[in-house]
């Protein structure tokens, strides 16, 4: 399945457990030798929830949300509460669109997390031009720039040293943003997965920095390479994100032959 081209490879464990290795999310993972995407989705069952979501990125590390993975699990299955590992999220389909809360938004430094205190609403850091970002956790960490040009060569050298920069503990997701009027035109390089075409959690986070600094009002447009989210919030409520997802296939394959 896919949200806005944001890729995944949807296994249901809920019956027979999965045992996923990183080494073998990255062989399914892989474009070439495998089946190919940006995530790996387990499905599992839930005493919180109607199911469990476990994610994991292209290389193999895990991530405590995803929000283009959560619309495409909600499409598939119908579930209306949702397990992570960062929270439980809600979500319900709505005609050809499925909206998801994702939660209520962390701000404070520990939040994120950073390696020590900080002001997230302007992080007194910079890696050449890029400076100065807004910090915001929606299950995941996420640091926001807003910029008039969104250069996707800079963000593909500059986004592999800001995930990994030792500030980060349990590295970041990095976004590159620019307002136009009302609507927000963003580029994101995913922790464990680099550039893709839309990141559900990115236009989460982009847009609650873009409303909480003002520079927009809810609900905002965010539109991605792959094509556009709408997202609503409000200080005290929880993060609303609209869009579609799509089931592209459903197959079996020999989990064998991808054993490392």
């Amino acid at each position: 399945m896919h949200g806005l081209g944001n890729d995944f490879v949807i296994f249901d464990a809920r019956v027979e457990p999965l045992v996923t290795p990183p080494a073998l999310a990255r062989a399914l993972a892989d474009r070439q030798t495998g089946i190919g995407c940006d995530q790996l989705i387990l499905l599992q069952a839930s005493n919180r929830a109607s199911l469990r979501m476990t994610i994991f990125n292209s290389d193999g590390s895990s991530a405590e949300a995803c929000g283009n993975a959560a619309r495409c699990v909600v499409a598939l299955t119908g579930a209306e509460r949702i397990e992570t590992a960062g929270r439980v999220i809600e979500g319900a389909k709505d005609g050809t669109s499925v909206e998801v809360a994702m939660g209520e938004p962390g701000f404070a430094w520990h939040e994120i997390p950073l390696a020590y205190a900080m002001d997230t609403a302007a992080l007194p850091m910079a890696w050449d031009e890029l400076g100065q970002p807004m910090a915001v956790n929606v299950g995941n960490p996420h640091l926001i720039f807003f910029v008039e040009d969104i250069d996707e060569k800079r963000l593909k050298l500059l986004g592999p040293q800001i995930e990994h920069d030792t500030a980060f503990p349990d590295a970041i997701n990095v976004n590159v943003a620019r307002i136009a009027g009302n609507g927000i035109e963003l580029r994101t390089w995913e922790r464990g997965a680099g550039l893709t075409l839309a990141c559900g959690t990115g236009a989460c986070a982009t847009a609650v920095a873009a409303i909480r600094s003002k520079r927009c009002r809810s609900p905002v447009e965010v539109q991605m390479k792959g094509g556009t989210l709408t997202i609503a919030w409000a200080a005290g409520e929880q993060v609303r994100m609209r869009g579609p997802a799509t089931h592209v296939f459903s197959g079996e394959i020999d989990l064998a032959a991808f054993a490392p």
